[in-house]
């Protein structure tokens, strides 16, 4: 039972990075000549979020920072501070995933839109103390906006097609650790 249950967990953890390079290879598509007036939601932040609330052993800390340090080179973003508050912001939200077990979703999303709206504020803030050139603000806050919309699908799909549930107290038992 614990080979299978080894198994289960890297091929979850090869699912996340898997997974966040389909995305990263989705991005990168020329599907528009022209620049885009608005902005997508970042299915990586999404993905790592609800997987952290709901098993946080399949997004361990170097994977996670390595996916979004790929993305911050693929995507021509400032390398590394993004990566570096996703990590942080995947960090906090694995510490409440205990708490937030038995709590209803509204208060998880709740408590993800808190952490993404930090990660934004962070993110420009430090941009524009250190002088680099960044997006308009409009176009953060409508990202930051539909990321958080899109939540919900990641979260459902992550649920129905991936099998990513909330961790029950046998299941964690199962893999020598006590919740």
């Amino acid at each position: 039972m614990a080979e299978l249950t080894n198994a289960r967990l890297w091929m979850m953890r090869f699912s996340f990075v898997g997974l966040s390079a389909a995305v990263i290879f989705f991005y990168l598509l020329p599907l528009q000549t022209a620049p885009r007036s608005w902005a997508g939601p970042d299915m990586i932040i999404a993905l790592a979020f609800a997987w952290a609330l709901r098993r946080p052993e399949y997004v361990p800390v170097l994977s996670v920072a390595v996916v979004m340090l790929l993305a911050d080179l693929m995507l021509q973003r400032p390398p590394g501070l993004l990566a570096l508050l996703v990590v942080l912001g995947v960090e906090n939200l694995k510490s409440r995933a205990l708490g937030l077990r038995e709590a209803p979703f509204l208060a998880e999303w709740s408590v993800v839109a808190l952490v993404l709206i930090a990660i934004t504020l962070m993110n420009r803030l430090i941009l524009g103390i250190l002088v680099v050139q960044q997006a308009p603000l409009g176009l953060s806050i409508l990202q930051t906006v539909v990321t958080l919309m899109f939540y919900p699908v990641v979260v459902l799909l992550s649920r129905f097609v991936l099998g990513v549930r909330k961790a029950a107290p046998g299941d964690a038992r199962a893999m020598g650790r006590n919740i």
